[in-house]
């Protein structure tokens, strides 16, 4: 059965979200990265040591989800834990090995940028995706 239009609004959100997700993994596939783990080595790349309650925020990540990724991170050596003054903060960063990795898949997720905006070529896509983060923004405050 082929997608059909969902008259929900998180259900279409939801939709767009899942294909998107889906053709950038299949263009990560060959670095051993998916595009959330890669989104969070990018994000601590260009923010070292945020916890990950700040994470969660800037992510806009549920603390569960994000909590299982980072271990899948951590357990393949790409970010580092190390505790904060209070027990349950946690600081994270992206490891030399981490680094190495996101330089491996920025070409392929630049080619998936590419291949994307191709395909969506008759979208506006900067004021897509500002319309998107406005929503965030205003759903999220």
């Amino acid at each position: 059965m082929k997608p059909i239009r969902l008259p929900c609004y998180a259900g279409s959100f939801r939709q767009a979200a899942r294909i998107v997700t889906q053709m950038y993994d299949a263009a990560l596939k060959p670095s051993g990265v998916k595009i959330t783990q890669f989104g969070i080595l990018r994000l601590l790349s260009a923010y070292p040591g945020l916890t990950t309650g700040e994470m969660a925020e800037a992510l806009v990540m549920d603390s569960t989800t994000l909590t299982r990724t980072l271990k899948i991170i951590q357990d393949n050596g790409w970010i580092a834990v190390a505790p904060g003054e209070d027990r349950r903060e946690r600081h994270w960063t992206i490891t030399p090995a981490g680094q190495e990795k996101m330089q491996q898949a920025l070409p392929l997720w630049k080619d998936a940028q590419k291949e994307f905006a191709k395909l969506a070529q008759d979208v506006d896509l900067d004021g897509l995706t500002r319309t998107v983060f406005h929503l965030v923004q205003k759903v999220g405050a």
